[in-house]
């Protein structure tokens, strides 16, 4: 693997999208950095100490809304607007047209996710602020003096200035996905979470848990990761066989292939959507925690405490089945996409048995379901895997949630499979062997 990534330096354009990757994720780092005026930081450190749902919204920011940074708000609005966007496609007859006009139609379709992620991002950073206002220790507010009411100037700057952060964001992973290496969006993620893995083990480490809880919460975690890795690449191949055909002189065709159907199509984005789907109504009802009316604040705080990741049950159930649901969501929208049935009978090919056409779409469809089942339920498991585990360790300060643990792995296996595919292009030995 070492002597991959040394051959992959050696190749002047790659080692050119490698440096222009990191350059920029540096610099989505250094920005995590700059908070914003006004924060008071001490009770920012104290919040995020007593409240994991806030470091759970720290986890779509890659780790800047820790330090309440212009970055704060990460690429959430962004995977939001797409979740919405997907939603649509097949419901908008205009939106399902565009889908299938290729890359000119997927274009536009990311443009109006542009546009939709502007408004979203504005109504997030004004309400951001105030959820972390309304659930800081002691009252002691985190931004002093926000609100249109006491500061409207102030308010309206810190609204412009994080929803440029995350456009700024937005930009610099369409940069790396168009001149770098991986998915840009997946790889801001990937970075702020590989920065914050460090002082998360060191602080599981000092915080007291125990050499046996932490030994297990490791040993876990290192299976884990293994199951994931090999969910993420198990596949099913159904064998095509492609009919000879008359071409001029030649006689082409003949040959035998087949189709790969993964078992975990989608990847880590069924995580994400579950994840995001649920950050929304707790976040809201953190907007209303602090109101005047009784049976309104005791209807905000159920909520709040419903979705709260550190102690509600019904949260993770609820995780669960929306991570499996997800996963058949977004794996059906992809088949769909892909035609292969058509194509295949365009390009002369069959699988042996079954007729070509419909027949083979829905060969193909009963398929993909059997196997999705596998994949679905493994990423519920997944998903609430930490939970259970806390549960029985007691461990509760590694707070590396499986959404996080899946990006970092899918991430990499993405990466490195991108990375091998370059190499191989250009004669060179690459990861797997």
């Amino acid at each position: 693997m070492l002597q991959a990534f040394l051959n992959a330096f050696k190749i002047p354009d790659l080692r050119q999208k490698l440096i222009f990757t990191l350059v920029l994720l540096a610099i989505f780092r250094f920005i995590a950095h700059v908070p914003i005026p006004g924060v008071n930081l001490a009770a920012l450190e104290r919040l995020f100490d007593e409240n994991q749902f806030v470091g759970f919204l720290d986890l779509f920011s890659g780790g800047a809304l820790a330090s309440f940074s212009v970055a704060a708000l990460g690429v959430y609005p962004y995977i939001t607007a797409s979740i919405i966007m997907q939603l649509l496609v097949p419901v908008i007859p205009r939106l399902q047209e565009m889908s299938k006009e290729g890359e000119s139609g997927r274009n536009r379709i990311n443009q109006f996710t542009h546009w939709l992620t502007v408004p979203l991002a504005a109504a997030q950073a004004y309400g951001t602020p105030q959820l972390l206002n309304a659930t800081a220790p002691a009252g002691e507010p985190i931004i002093t003096n926000f609100g249109f009411e006491v500061n409207p100037l102030g308010t309206l700057s810190i609204i412009i200035t994080m929803t440029a952060g995350t456009m700024l964001l937005i930009w610099l992973g369409e940069l790396i996905t168009q001149y770098g290496i991986g998915n840009g969006i997946s790889m801001i993620i990937f970075g702020g979470i590989v920065a914050r893995l460090p002082a998360q083990i060191f602080q599981a480490v000092v915080g007291g848990t125990g050499f046996v809880a932490f030994a297990i919460f490791i040993i876990l975690g290192v299976i884990t990761v293994a199951a994931i890795v090999f969910i993420y690449e198990g596949q099913r191949r159904i064998p095509v066989q492609v009919a000879k055909r008359i071409r001029g002189s030649r006689m082409v065709g003949g040959q035998s292939t087949h189709i790969p159907l993964k078992v975990n199509s989608a990847g880590m984005i069924p995580l994400i959507f579950a994840s995001s789907i649920l950050i929304f109504p707790g976040t809201v009802a953190g907007y209303f925690l602090g109101v005047e009316n009784e049976w309104g604040r005791w209807i905000a705080e159920s909520i709040y405490n419903f979705f709260n990741v550190q102690q509600s049950w019904g949260y993770w159930v609820l995780y669960f089945w929306l991570v499996v649901a997800f996963t058949f969501f977004y794996t059906l929208v992809i088949f769909q996409q892909q035609n292969i049935a058509e194509n295949l009978q365009k390009q002369g090919g069959f699988i042996p048995g079954i007729r070509p056409g419909r027949p083979t779409a829905e060969y193909l469809y009963k398929v993909l379901i059997r196997i999705t089942l596998v994949g679905a339920l493994f990423l519920g498991i997944i998903a609430i895997l930490p939970f259970l585990v806390r549960s029985a360790t007691g461990v509760q300060t590694l707070s590396l949630e499986a959404t996080a643990l899946l990006i970092v792995v899918g991430v990499g296996l993405d990466t490195m499979r991108q990375l091998e595919s370059q190499l191989l292009m250009r004669h060179y030995r690459g990861f797997i062997k």
